[in-house]
């Protein structure tokens, strides 16, 4: 008995969501096909119904992580105000969004492993890295991006380390060193 177009949707969606959450949690490389297919209760031969390789299932799924975490940024703000640069930094580099490793920045969770990645990875994380600092470009009220740019790459960094650190008080101090940076350069301070 052959499945329908919605039920082989359905398996799509919950793959490339698993597929999203596992390399979120463990990167790029922690991606098994075997296990994967496991968990969304299906055989590991049925995943070439979805996907012609590995690679094509995990740039899949860095777009699918990009989108929740891009999404999620979305639903914390009002779509109809841009913003300001202390409000954007103090929520970026809050304790919680630090550990949130999940469900926060994507980018930032993954962004070294993405560096290393094949083209095609590399091409699914750029435009939401160009998205990033057209925001803060937005938000800083600035022609030119390259505050914007510098901005980005220091939240990117500063998450990025602080989910290193062990000590709390340490990682704590990361985050609150690279907002005051931003709060200082926003024009709203």
């Amino acid at each position: 008995m052959g499945h329908s177009r919605a039920d082989k949707a359905r398996s799509h969606e919950r793959i490339l969501n698993a597929a999203a959450l596992q390399i979120r949690e463990g990167g790029l490389d922690a991606l098994s096909i075997g296990g994967l297919m496991q968990r969304v209760n299906l055989t590991h031969g049925g995943f070439y119904g979805h996907f012609d390789s590995r690679s094509d299932l995990i740039a899949a799924a860095l777009g699918q992580a990009l989108a929740g975490g891009e999404a999620a940024a979305r639903v914390s703000n009002d779509p109809d105000k841009p913003g300001s640069a202390s409000a954007m930094a103090r929520s970026y580099l809050s304790r919680a969004h630090r550990d949130s490793r999940k469900t926060g920045c994507a980018i930032a969770a993954l962004i070294s492993d993405v560096g290393r990645a094949n083209e095609k990875c590399r091409a699914v994380m750029e435009p939401y890295i160009e998205a990033f600092i057209a925001k803060v470009t937005e938000v800083l009220g600035d022609d030119d991006d390259e505050r914007a740019i510098l901005a980005v790459s220091a939240m990117v960094g500063a998450l990025a380390m602080s989910r290193v650190i062990t000590d709390p008080k340490r990682s704590d101090a990361v985050l609150r060193a690279v907002r005051d940076g931003i709060v200082a350069m926003s024009p709203d301070e």
